[in-house]
């Protein structure tokens, strides 16, 4: 039995507000809200006290790449930036989610390594059609597909074929499923001849593989009504489709990731390969619209899409990016990079959902986390908007402390992080690090011993 915790803010954000009151917890539940202190609470002053966060695209690769992020590391960092709840995708794990006996062996590599709580994405890949039900029936949040090559040769990318053959299979399960969505095309480009340069790189993932793939992703969410998900937007020009098509009333929903919106094309010194991500990061112009799709809810959520890798295969030494692996380090930054970026273009009222409530609602679990309400998980983040600091390498707790965040500004420091009750981060540093205080989320709250 846990003792009952209590927490008092000024600036505590309850039924769509952010207004004085005390949140009490036990049991790993909000047992109760006072819209007032209580003597015996502890005083979070004038920061701001919210939902904890939910990172619905993280890699967390383990097992098989536990050298490349793992469990214990992720859910570190995770804590360290105000995330309560992260899902992890089926791959770059060896092996793949994507059977329901690579499902369990990822549940058993989890296992007492999580300080905060995880859920799972299977996947789709050409052949494994009679996988999805199994896979869907053990708990996953969604399935996860490629359009164009994932990077590791055991997720292959499906075609309009196999597409087409899995969504009536996955709409059955009323799951999301969440495309990665670049269709290749003869391109001109130079990165070959000169693989150092980033504007040869972002030549060479044009928008136009983008647009393509989301319009197809469109057309089968259209014909099959299964909830489709838009991962990691980083092409502005698919902005009209993607509310044309919600006007529509089709299940479909779409994230950026905080890079898109933080960074700019025009900012990423050649050579480089910290910054390299696929779709690339695209120039400034581009970015500043996709934070107004943020803003006027045509984008649902900010994910980080954590990619790590160690730094020989991100080629930090040659800046090769036509070698180096695509992904960026960002785990524990969601929160700053995301309200750095935003702050300018939107009040805290409407930037504090798409971090909480809304990814929440993605992935159905809306009815415990996401919000400060009696009776659900005490998930929660005390943070400070207003104070900056310098992103430092020693401050990361990923596996590996490269990231393109390092010696950044960001405004947004987390004070405390409380996942299911129980303080994880506090005062910079992981708190209570042997109890492993996260759960296995699972859909339709199944339960998992």
């Amino acid at each position: 039995m846990n003792k009952t915790k209590k927490i008092y803010s000024n600036r505590c954000w309850v039924d769509g507000k952010l207004q004085p009151a005390t949140v009490c917890m036990e049991n790993s539940v909000i047992s109760e809200i006072h819209f007032k202190k209580l003597d015996e609470a502890e005083n979070a002053d004038n920061n701001i006290l919210m939902p904890g966060i939910i990172d619905a695209h993280v890699h967390i690769n383990e097992p098989g790449r536990t050298d490349w992020e793992g469990f214990d590391t992720a859910t570190q960092a995770a804590a360290a930036g105000g995330i309560t709840t992260l899902v992890d995708m089926p791959l770059n794990a060896n092996p793949v989610t994507t059977t329901v006996k690579a499902f369990n062996e990822k549940l058993r590599a989890s296992k007492n390594k999580m300080h905060v709580n995880v859920g799972f994405y299977g996947g789709l890949i050409p052949g494994n059609k009679n996988d999805l039900e199994e896979l869907m029936q053990a708990g996953v949040l969604g399935i996860k597909c490629f359009l164009t090559h994932s990077g590791i040769d055991e997720f292959p990318n499906v075609s309009e074929k196999h597409i087409h053959e899995a969504m009536p299979i996955i709409a059955k399960y009323g799951l999301p499923l969440l495309a990665h969505c670049e269709l290749e095309s003869e391109c001109e480009n130079d990165l070959a001849a000169h693989p150092t340069n980033y504007k040869s790189y972002l030549t060479s993932r044009p928008k136009q593989w983008e647009n393509d793939a989301i319009d197809l992703m469109i057309k089968l969410c259209r014909k099959h009504s299964c909830k489709t998900h838009i991962v990691h937007v980083s092409s502005a020009e698919v902005l009209i489709k993607i509310q044309q098509a919600k006007a529509d009333g089709l299940p479909l929903t779409a994230e950026t990731c905080a890079h898109y919106i933080y960074f700019n094309a025009e900012s990423i010194p050649d050579a480089d390969c910290l910054y390299k991500c696929a779709p690339p990061i695209r120039e400034k112009e581009n970015n500043e619209q996709l934070k107004d799709a943020l803003a006027k809810d045509v984008l649902d959520f900010i994910a980080t899409d954590h990619s790590p890798a160690p730094p020989d295969i991100k080629e930090l030494q040659t800046g090769n990016l036509q070698k180096a692996w695509g992904g960026i380090a960002g785990l524990q930054f969601l929160l700053p990079a995301s309200w750095t970026a935003m702050k300018e273009k939107i009040s805290l009222e409407k930037f504090i959902p798409l971090l909480t409530e809304n990814p929440a609602k993605f992935l159905q679990i809306e009815d415990r986390k996401g919000k400060i309400v009696v009776g659900y998980d005490a998930d929660l983040v005390v943070w400070n908007p207003d104070e900056e600091f310098e992103v430092k390498p020693e401050d990361i707790l990923h596996r590996y402390n490269c990231s393109p965040y390092n010696g950044k500004k960001l405004s947004g420091t987390t004070q405390q992080t409380i996942v299911n009750g129980i303080t994880v981060f506090s005062k910079g540093e992981i708190v209570n690090k042997q109890q492993k205080n996260g759960k296995v989320i699972l859909s339709k709250q199944i339960n998992y011993a």
